[in-house]
């Protein structure tokens, strides 16, 4: 496992001494991911929801260099408010330290630093994976290769419907990380309830998820992660036909603008929000709240069984 100069906040490290659930929160969402001002009111929301579960939110970041487990409302609003926050993923940590840089950290980032920390569950809106015109470009997100030797729950709604979502499937199931659906055996499509691929494997429960946990640490079948896809109701998901327009529209606007690497998912979704005129921005924020109460539940359940 990674080792990391990681710097506690104060309720987080608390938790953690006495066994108490806790949920890791990306900070990337706050800077990349929502527009402002919304983001730092979500972010805030997205903790509450947490604590309201039962559980104590870990919030990652980097601020002054210091990679901070479980920000605090300052160095949250910080990364929420001033401009050049850098996105960092793992091979980014230790350059953007030395640097003392302010950065937000991605889902690989943020599992990798979570586990480090023995924080053993995750709330994301949606995964990264293998990006559309993969083929030539290689453009995949490290969420895979991070996902498959850090020991973490990670509840999302899925792979994020802009990529290609069945060669992500693909490259999980050659990397040996377990995809689980919540309550269906149909894998969610982020924005969409269902992204149009069947799962081998649902859990019913948050105790049946702390279950799964507890036999992957029993039985060493791996040391990868789990994923424990979360969709979003039917009535309450981004009109398909909206969905798909927009995506057209958005992945041919990126092309002509020569939009590549990191910068793709944050114009993708920006486009979403200025497109849908604010509906994939409202989906969003149903998305990662549910989430975060998912894995709050899934947090105490896991905290419940390690102490009986």
């Amino acid at each position: 496992m990674n080792s990391f100069d990681i710097h506690l906040g104060a309720e987080v490290g608390a938790a953690l001494r006495d066994r108490r659930p806790v949920v890791a929160l990306e900070s990337t969402i706050v800077s990349h991911g929502l527009p402002r001002p919304d983001n730092l009111r979500v972010a805030r929301e997205i903790e509450q929801a947490v604590r309201a579960a039962g559980a104590v939110p870990a919030t990652i970041g980097m601020v002054g260099g210091r990679l901070v487990v479980g920000l605090d409302d300052a160095e949250l609003t910080r990364l929420a408010t001033v401009d050049g926050v850098s996105k960092l993923s793992v091979r980014d940590l230790a350059v953007a330290a030395a640097a003392g840089a302010d950065g937000a950290t991605t889902v690989a980032a943020t599992s990798a630093v979570a586990a480090a920390a023995g924080i053993g569950v995750f709330a994301t809106g949606g995964l990264g994976g293998v990006h559309r015109q993969a083929a030539t470009t290689f453009d995949e997100s490290a969420d895979l290769g991070t996902l498959a030797r850090t020991p973490i729950a990670v509840v999302c709604a899925g792979i994020k419907s802009i990529l290609d979502v069945g060669a992500t499937l693909e490259r999980l199931e050659t990397l040996g990380v377990a995809v689980v659906g919540y309550r269906t055996r149909r894998l969610p499509g982020f924005y969409l309830t269902d992204a149009g691929f069947d799962l081998d494997w649902s859990v019913d429960s948050p105790e049946q998820v702390a279950d799964v946990l507890a036999a992957q640490d029993a039985h060493g079948v791996h040391g990868g992660g789990l994923i424990v896809a979360n969709p979003l109701p039917a009535d309450e998901q981004l009109d398909p036909a909206l969905h798909d327009r927009t995506l057209a529209e958005g992945l041919a606007r990126m092309e002509r603008d020569g939009v590549t690497g990191k910068a793709v998912t944050p114009y993708l979704l920006a486009h979403f929000h200025a497109a849908t005129q604010g509906a994939s921005l409202a989906v969003n924020v149903r998305i990662i709240l549910r989430n975060a109460d998912l894995a709050a539940r899934i947090a105490v359940a896991a905290a419940r069984r390690a102490a009986a």
